[in-house]
């Protein structure tokens, strides 16, 4: 049985900037582990940390190695999670069979806010949250990201929710768990691919000093642990042709129908369905997403530990 003193593990870098209150980012492993063809996905998990860093701020990217939970990878681990064999996609509520039977696993946006949060870290970086799916009235599927949001204070910067969920049911759920959102430069929440999803947000905001002062007022304002989303669009020049994404999600959902696909087995099928269809295009928008999030969640955390 594996059982870790803390939980999670910082690694030095990490530790030091908390200690000095300087900006620290969380970052998720699951597009390294799960996301991404090898050996490209290292590359990226390598890069996104150094985009943090030349904005200012300290990394932490989130995985359990070894039944090991860590904020911050070193090399090795990284290389471990990128390696992909046995690597397990743990959500939070595996952690624990994870911790205890000593496990490899990258973690999910649920797992790494859950981590992030609760060792200190404010601002989280990601793609897309998970959310609602179609047809939720006959599978009742929805992501586990939503929930574990309405209760843990942490800031994740999203491309929006993936756009192969049901948008509009996705929104009025985080209406109803009282997770705030606030769109970064946009008056539409961004698709994920795409630069909208064609949905309104009720609040804009366009400097990282801005989203900082959210967070002061949630921590002022008290009440539940609820997270704060920064819905950051993808560059108009740099998302997928709406069209192309329309009729390819349109043959995807339709195959995945014919196939009788259902429950976890969704969302990786769908996504992989939309990066051989759009040659590799879809894939291409996720990354442009995932790195401007990146990049803007370094300077939001940086505007966030000057106020500290």
């Amino acid at each position: 049985m594996h059982t870790s003193p803390e939980i999670p593990v910082l690694s030095e870098e990490v530790r030091e900037a908390l200690d000095r209150r300087r900006p620290v980012v969380a970052l998720e492993s699951t597009i390294i582990a799960h996301g991404l063809p090898r050996p490209r996905n290292l590359a990226v998990g390598t890069e996104l940390e150094a985009l943090v860093r030349a904005e200012g701020a300290v990394p932490a990217t989130i995985a359990v190695v070894d039944g090991v939970a860590y904020a911050g990878l070193d090399k090795a681990r990284l290389e471990r999670i990128a390696g992909g064999e046995g690597v397990r996609k743990l959500g939070h509520r595996d952690l624990a069979p994870a911790l205890a039977t000593g496990a490899t696993g990258a973690t999910t946006v649920s797992a790494t806010a859950f981590l992030a949060a609760r060792a200190g870290l404010r601002v989280f970086a990601t793609g897309g949250l998970g959310g609602v799916h179609r047809e939720y009235a006959q599978t009742q599927d929805e992501s586990a990201d939503l929930a574990l949001l309405a209760r843990t204070r942490i800031t994740v910067v999203c491309a929006g929710v993936k756009s192969i969920l049901d948008v509009p049911a996705t929104l009025q759920r985080l209406e109803t768990l009282g997770v705030g959102v606030i769109g970064y430069g946009t008056e539409r929440f961004p698709g994920f691919y795409l630069a909208s999803s064609g949905e309104p947000v009720d609040w804009t905001v366009h400097h990282p000093a801005e989203v900082a002062a959210v967070m002061a007022a949630q921590d002022a304002l008290g009440g539940p642990e609820s997270a704060l989303l920064v819905a950051n669009p993808v560059a108009q020049a740099q998302q997928l042709d709406p069209d192309l994404h329309d009729r390819v999600l349109a043959e995807a959902l339709e195959e995945c129908h014919a196939r009788g696909i259902t429950g976890q087995a969704v969302t990786p099928f769908l996504l992989g369905f939309l990066v051989r269809a759009t040659g590799g295009a879809s894939l291409e928008a996720n990354l442009a997403a995932v790195r401007g999030n990146v990049a803007l969640g370094a300077r939001i955390a940086g505007a966030w530990a000057a106020r500290q």
